[in-house]
């Protein structure tokens, strides 16, 4: 099925692993040029290397999107290469999560400032762009947390409501300029921050990933290129009806819509 992502733009904020690396190398795969952002310029090159196998155009930015200088760096550099911005997805974040009393203002900060107020940033560059050329899209990855939270699971889950919010708003404001604006909820996908807890609990994968499964109707932990798939496909012509969406991407264990 043709996606119609050619010779497309898209910026993939936390590119470097798990679901944004995924994603990227899908959209590339589509014919789309692909920028990626991480803390790491190793993991950035190798990061870019295998969207280039993949047949794709990759330009790689050292960018901590927790901070405003780090995006508009990002940006700046995007549109210096390849003059346009035809896809956003914003994908960096984190799971920080605790008892409430025991969450600091210190971590609120970290989480809000790297998953909404990054989204938020990120968007605000992006969309006059977008405006500009007559359309665009945004990806939010957020979780289906967001919308059923559970106890002990501040911050992430607040951070990860208001990108919904955001999501839903930025559908409405943009919808008369052809932006369209949809969220990924994800729940338990494969990933390096799973991979590196596992590697400090010093247990195998298996061991680790099969502990996650015992409320999942699918009883399986998702893969990263299975939310990049419907990442593309929100990216995609195939949507080019859809807007304000949500889809849990969580193999069935959210008790909501």
């Amino acid at each position: 099925m043709e996606l119609g992502l050619k010779g497309k733009v898209a910026v993939v904020t936390g590119g470097t692993e798990g679901i944004g690396k995924a994603t990227a190398i899908r959209l590339a795969k589509e014919g789309a040029k692909v920028a990626i952002c991480g803390r790491s310029q190793d993991k950035l090159d190798k990061a870019a290397a295998e969207i280039m196998k993949a047949g794709g155009e990759a330009l790689a930015v050292v960018a901590d999107v927790s901070r405003a200088a780090a995006i508009e760096k990002l940006m700046a550099a995007v549109i210096a290469r390849f003059g346009r911005i035809d896809i956003l997805v914003n994908n960096a974040g984190t799971s920080i999560r605790g008892n409430f009393l025991e969450v600091d203002d210190k971590k609120w900060n970290e989480d809000l400032e790297l998953k909404l107020f990054g989204a938020i940033r990120c968007s605000r560059i992006a969309l006059p762009h977008m405006k500009k050329q007559g359309g665009g899209r945004i990806i939010n990855i957020t979780t289906s947390g967001a919308k059923q939270p559970g106890a002990g699971s501040m911050p992430t889950t607040v951070s990860r409501a208001a990108g919904l919010a955001l999501t839903k708003a930025l559908s409405k404001e943009f919808a008369a300029d052809n932006i369209l604006v949809n969220t990924v909820c994800i729940g338990k996908i494969k990933s390096g921050q799973h991979e590196r807890r596992y590697t400090k609990e010093g247990i195998s994968a298996d061991e680790y990933y099969g502990r996650l499964v015992k409320d999942i109707p699918l009883k399986r932990v998702g893969e990263a290129e299975e939310v990049a798939n419907v990442i593309a496909f929100f990216a995609s012509d195939a949507a080019s009806y859809v807007t304000g969406c949500s889809l849990n991407l969580d193999g069935g264990i959210s008790g909501v819509f």
